[in-house]
């Protein structure tokens, strides 16, 4: 019998994993008390039931999953244990392995089992492009909702935890080697070089300039996500007695490009450096120049 499956929230990744699921043979529901329009439009857009509440999710659902920014994980943990739920907790968030440890040390006090997972990839409509890592008791049981994909599912063990550490330092080189080349190209405009940087960068054939242009523009559509998982990151990296340091000034380097959140068209490479130049406290900041 396949479980009715409750996701919290279906944002553009969230809708992405409860399609998996539908696919699956899984019914799966969703709150809509205050959502914005445009999830309730997703939602309706992929057929998911609507509970209403929260609290009347945590009474239909057997399995509920979290996706959601990393800031909110605890407290969105903390509300489901809040109405109840008694059943399969799994939090696909992008945190530190010891946030993941501690959200289930609270599940398991109130009896209610916990997976961590974690996403790599962008949302879930094409096989073999973005993957769930699962970890702990239940693992395999979680993974089990999204069998027909296309999400694809690897299961790493019973440690909470380890599927967390595996995201972490993933996007600890990807997501944090791209808030490097956004601050390096900053600086070289603030210090009238960038042409003849990416005249160097060019040299030989190479599509190095052009290609770091487009990946600094197009990540700040996340940027405002990005900012918290570098700090997950750094606290990552810091318990495993590495230095955090460098993950910090990346997570301030997306703080900065987090005004451009739905920015359409994207911002210009020139808006995005004059963004990067600009002090965090500083309101004169302009998506529309």
């Amino acid at each position: 019998m396949t479980p009715l499956v409750g996701i919290l929230h279906p944002g553009a990744m969230g809708a992405s994993i409860a399609a998996s699921a539908q696919n699956s043979g899984c019914t799966v529901y969703w709150a809509s008390e205050g959502r914005s329009a445009e999830t309730i439009e997703r939602a309706a857009k992929f057929n998911l039931r609507d509970a209403g509440t929260v609290a009347a999710l945590c009474q239909t659902c057997s399995v509920i999953l979290s996706v959601c920014p990393p800031a909110a994980a605890e407290a969105q943990a903390a509300d489901v244990l809040a109405h109840g739920f008694r059943g399969l907790y799994v939090d696909m968030n992008a945190i530190a392995p010891q946030r993941a440890l501690r959200i289930a040390e609270t599940m398991n006090a109130h009896g209610t089992r916990f997976v961590s997972g974690s996403i790599i990839g962008g949302p879930a409509w094409k096989p073999n492009s973005t993957w769930l890592y699962l970890s702990g008791i239940d693992a395999a049981e979680a993974a089990s909702c999204f069998s027909a994909g296309p999400l694809e599912t690897a299961v790493l063990g019973d440690e909470i935890g380890k599927a967390n550490a595996l995201k972490m330092c993933f996007a600890a080189y990807t997501k944090g080697t791209t808030a490097l080349l956004s601050a390096v190209m900053a600086a070289a405009e603030s210090l009238g070089v960038r042409a003849d940087l990416e005249r160097q960068w060019s040299r030989n054939g190479s599509s190095f300039a052009g290609d770091s242009a487009q990946n600094v523009r197009q990540v700040t559509a996340k940027a405002w996500r990005f900012s918290g998982e570098m700090e997950e990151i750094a606290a990552t990296l810091g318990d495993a007695g590495l230095p955090d340091g460098f993950h910090l000034a990346a997570a301030e380097v997306y703080e900065r490009m987090a005004a451009f959140k739905g920015a359409d068209p994207l911002p210009s490479l020139e808006q995005v450096l004059a963004a990067l130049r600009q002090q965090p406290d500083d309101s004169s900041l302009s998506t529309t120049d």
